[in-house]
């Protein structure tokens, strides 16, 4: 038997019985493999004094135990849900989380961003809307050997690089709750320009309005940043229009919270006076009064699922792991909606 400290990976193998990509996937963490391989494996590790070397494992592997998350969103929330995703993912490996926010309006984001990641020689990459939906992106991501996963409103990529949301689906269901509490005269606040998220959301409005029969004017729909700021100007040019509407739908949460500030400065009454839903069920939706009526978006899971199958090619042969790629957001009831007066 090998002195402490001495050991190979081979020793390891052996003597357990199991092929060295078992005891990699040991090493590694690996979920995909039982409870019983697993302790047998542990317990000769411990037995030999084994150490693994993590700088020769990630020179064998050419990139270092880091996975990126790429970013140009103005919203935080959204960012640091993604983050605990992430971390929850690679708790108890030997991965890291490094975090790489970037300009979408730079004519050299592509450029910067294939530095960074020949620079870091990253394992892996998370890309989140909106420029997980730049495709030339995703090419610079293959080009430099970095495993990439993108997160959207829509699906953008096969299943292994790719979690998306039925944010279309869901926003219809939500105007739909509206009509049903006898709303017709229903308000948009839109989010930003070149947004999938946004777009996928405006449709899902529109889809449920017309379906309804009911017209969706101009003047009931306006554009915001999802930014709280944004939503107090978009609930003032909607709350200005006559006749106002009953209910508005908002395409965040922070932009709703915005609503609600420009019609209580009106000294309208949530929901009496006019009923409001939002999106994502952030932690602003619960805490402000009357608490929001919203969209939840699985913003943790999915990006504890993109993590896992970043992770799932971190043993040399290993099959991605199962994880799935569509998520469904669903319509949480809250206080901020009521059936329409009269």
């Amino acid at each position: 038997m090998k002195s402490e400290g001495k050991s190979t990976i081979n020793d390891v193998a052996r003597i357990a019985g199991v092929s060295k990509k078992t005891v990699s996937r040991v090493i590694n963490r690996s979920p995909l493999l039982n409870g019983e391989t697993r302790a047998k494996v542990e317990a000769v590790i411990e037995e030999l004094g084994y150490v693994p070397n993590p700088q020769a494992r990630a020179l064998a592997l050419r990139r270092n135990f880091l996975i990126g998350l790429i970013h140009d969103n103005p919203n935080a929330q959204m960012v640091l849900g993604v983050q605990t995703g992430i971390l929850e993912a690679i708790r108890g490996t030997e991965f890291a989380l490094v975090v790489h926010p970037v300009d979408r309006g730079s004519p050299t984001m592509l450029d910067d961003i294939r530095s960074f990641l020949d620079r870091q020689r990253l394992y892996g990459v998370m890309l989140l809307p909106p420029i997980s939906e730049n495709d030339a992106l995703a090419q610079v991501c293959r080009e430099a050997g970095a495993r990439y996963v993108r997160m959207g409103s829509a699906r953008l990529d096969d299943d292994i690089h790719m979690v998306a949301s039925n944010d279309r689906e869901a926003v219809a269901a939500a105007t739909r709750h509206l009509i049903e509490q006898g709303h017709s005269r229903i308000g948009l606040v839109a989010g930003p320009h070149g947004f999938r998220s946004a777009a996928e959301r405006r449709a899902g409005f529109e889809q449920a309005m017309t379906e309804a029969g009911l017209k969706v004017p101009r003047s009931l729909v306006a554009d915001g940043t999802y930014r709280f700021e944004s939503g107090i100007a978009a609930g003032d040019r909607l709350l200005d229009v006559t006749p106002r509407p009953s209910a508005i739908v908002c395409s965040n949460d922070e932009m709703a919270a915005g609503v609600m500030h420009a019609a209580r400065q009106r000294g309208l009454t949530i929901p009496d006076d006019l009923s409001i839903v939002g999106f994502d069920d952030t932690a602003i939706a619960s805490h402000i009064w009357p608490p929001l009526t919203t969209v939840r978006w699985p913003i943790i899971p999915m990006a504890r699922a993109a993590a896992a199958k970043l992770l799932a090619g971190a043993v040399e042969g290993e099959d991605d792991a199962e994880e799935p790629s569509m998520f469904l957001s669903t319509l949480i009831r809250r206080g901020s909606v009521a059936a329409v007066k009269g």
